[in-house]
């Protein structure tokens, strides 16, 4: 079988125009005056704001990986967080919704060669700490928000240590995209000769001593501070002493705790033989934005300053971040903007399996996804081909199946059982049986060879689905067959399936099934069996009589290998016998080729295909002449069978609006 590589449709027909996105251009819209040139620097803003892989300090004498190529697990109850964080193993930790931490103000030990990422923006620790023991090294800490063991009346956090996060003599940590408040002591506590360190994008906020570094008289450390908010705390922004190297740049410090006191409320300060260098920082509202000891040095460049009063200490010659690694410098200017939208938890991250650099196969991987999951989880597959089959289980709703090459035929999932081993459903290379399911950029395919073996049962699916809000966006499906079918629970059950900018190729009701399904600038390959007369059958709805919404081909291709006047549109499916099964199918604006026969639709066990409901309206090509036994809609009735009314329900889906 060979299938059309992803090309989007052109020249669909006389008087259509292609519609071309020429370029998309996200802008940033930055804030308040004063902030709004953000045209000058070196970066930007529109760029992307985040990677998977750590930047600075973190990034250097080998790397920090965290739980890379250890097992992918999801935790929601803190009996699992803290059995996998401990464990001697690497491991991909995702926290799924907020953990409450018990006794108040627990530690979580976290061990070497872990990564502990929030689910989209749900992960929280409650009440409780990440605690990083002497030895750990390479642990990556991101996405979460950590909250809530403040002791009312301790503002002071001298008769409780509850940090978010403290860590003494590690190495190789990346702490990114969290949010840090109203906690016992410190925020974030980094002690004693801690080594390689990166903490970026998060926030700090709602409380008295923010970010620590030190509790030494060595002077080791070497970590950078990046596109961090503080915003109403008071001290340690960070208090940094005895660094090797503190490189702080980008930061935004605002709203500072104004309580009258004149020394330890203050921004960044340089203490002990620290070598610290800031740029491009903005403080608003700040007391003693940056300060150094005499025995301490400190180069600033580029920062703004806004209702600000008291030290701006800078001297000595500290250090060139560049002789130890690149990074982007964004313009002071654009900090409040930047650091507002993008610090702290983020849907998209956390949200994403990697196949197989995280789970070996794309099942394992949909096995990772939690039962009743309610945040999108991308399940991003590289290029090969995937030789097993999958299923999507009812329970596990928010699924994204991306293929990650440059073109869809790049990532193959592929089987090849005909229904003769298993029945039709057990056939399916893939069954979807969730809602909300989108797959893009891959290819599913039953490689079965129906003309190598005589069988009772040649039915062979490449995809079956019986869940609702289910969308292939630049997909191909692949067999013979029974190719796709599109299904609901039960025939009562309507549900919705999207096919856009895909390839769909078969030969015997390849395209079947009672779901509700739209087929838009698509091309569909009906394959040739050989015959002069009869090479099949392109659809065999079985829509529920109380459905008035069952198939729609529009704006497509149709193409075929097949002799001329060898190939029907359709013919009516009633499953068991079924007569409330009453197919709907229309195929409008569509190009068709010379195969399909001038009487295209045809009966199928014992039911008439005029007693279904069948329709085109406004085909063309060589195989669209309109004949008595072609059924046309009218223009009145074609008004209420567009896209959006096939698929609108009564939550008004409409996965097509973002095109």
């Amino acid at each position: 079988m060979t299938h059309l590589h992803s090309k989007r449709l052109s020249g669909l027909g006389p008087g259509r125009v292609l519609a071309t996105v020429v370029g998309l251009l996200a802008a940033l819209v930055l804030g308040a005056s004063g902030e709004a040139d953000a045209s000058a620097g070196s970066s930007p803003v529109a760029a992307p704001r985040w990677t998977d892989q750590p930047h600075g300090f973190a990034s250097l004498a080998g790397g920090t990986t965290g739980g890379a190529g250890g097992k992918v697990v999801t935790v929601t109850d803190q009996a699992s967080l803290a059995r996998y964080a401990a464990a001697e193993e690497p491991y991909v930790i995702r926290v799924s919704g907020a953990i409450a931490v018990e006794p108040f103000g627990s530690d979580i030990v976290v061990a070497s060669d872990k990564t502990i990422i929030g689910v989209g923006d749900t992960g929280e620790i409650v009440h409780g700490e990440l605690h990083l023991n002497p030895g750990t090294s390479n642990v990556i800490i991101r996405n979460l928000t950590i909250r809530d063991s403040y002791v009312e009346g301790d503002w002071d956090g001298k008769t409780t240590d509850f940090d978010a996060i403290q860590m003494d003599t590690v190495d190789h940590v990346w702490i990114d995209h969290n949010r840090f408040t109203h906690m016992g002591d410190g925020l974030l506590d980094i002690r004693k000769d801690s080594r390689y360190i990166t903490v970026s994008y998060n926030q700090f906020t709602h409380h008295n001593k923010a970010l620590g570094i030190g509790w030494t008289t060595n002077v080791l450390t070497e970590i950078t501070i990046d596109h961090n908010w503080f915003t109403g705390t008071k001290q340690r922004n960070p208090s940094a002493d005895n660094c090797a190297y503190a490189h702080l740049y980008n930061n935004y410090l605002s709203a500072q705790v104004a309580d009258g006191d004149p020394t330890w409320t203050y921004g960044n300060w340089s203490r002990g033989r620290t070598r610290m260098v800031i740029e491009n920082s903005y403080y608003d509202g700040v007391q003693h934005p940056y300060q150094a000891d005499a025995t301490a040095e400190l180069v600033q460049r580029g920062s703004i300053l806004r209702n600000t009063a008291g030290r701006t200490d800078a001297w000595g010659a500290a250090f060139d971040p560049r002789e130890f690694y690149d990074y982007r410098l964004d313009p002071a200017a654009a900090v409040p903007a930047l650091v507002k939208r993008f610090s702290g938890p983020q849907q998209r991250i956390g949200a994403t399996l990697h196949v197989p650099a995280d789970h070996p196969t794309v099942q394992a991987a949909v096995d990772a996804v939690p039962d009743g999951n309610t945040v999108p989880v991308t399940i991003a597959v590289a290029p090969g081909t995937y030789r097993a089959k999958v299923f999507i289980p009812a329970t596990k709703p928010n699924i994204v199946l991306q293929g990650t090459g440059q073109d869809r035929s790049d990532t193959v999932i592929v089987y090849d059982t005909p229904a003769a081993y298993g029945g039709s459903t057990g056939s399916a290379t893939v069954r979807i049986a969730a809602n909300d399911v989108t797959a893009r950029n891959l290819t599913f395919s039953n490689d079965f060879d129906e003309a190598a073996v005589e069988l009772n049962g040649e039915q062979a699916l490449a995809m079956k689905t019986t869940g609702d809000r289910i969308v292939f966006e630049d997909t191909a499906f692949l067999g013979n067959q029974d190719t796709l079918m599109t299904d609901s629970p039960k025939l009562t059950t309507v549900s919705r399936v999207y096919v856009r900018d895909s390839y769909i190729e078969g030969d015997v009701d390849f395209v079947y099934g009672r779901a509700t399904t739209v087929i838009e600038r698509s091309v569909i390959k009906a394959l040739s069996r050989g015959s002069a007369t009869n090479n099949g059958y392109i659809t065999a709805a079985s829509t529920w009589t109380g459905n008035p919404y069952g198939f729609l081909i529009t704006d497509s291709r149709i193409v075929s290998d097949a002799p001329a006047g060898s190939f029907h549109l359709g013919r009516p499916w009633h499953p068991g016998g079924e007569p409330e099964a009453v197919a709907q199918v229309l195929i409008r604006d569509t190009k068709l080729p010379a195969a399909i026969k001038a009487s295209p639709w045809t009966d199928m066990s014992g039911f008439s295909w005029r007693d279904a409901r069948f329709t085109e309206y406004r085909n063309y090509g060589p195989g669209a002449e309109v004949t008595a036994d072609r059924p046309q809609m009218s223009d009145a009735d074609a008004r209420a069978h567009t896209v959006a009314d096939y698929l609108r329900g009564s939550d008004d889906w409409a996965p097509y609006a973002r095109h």
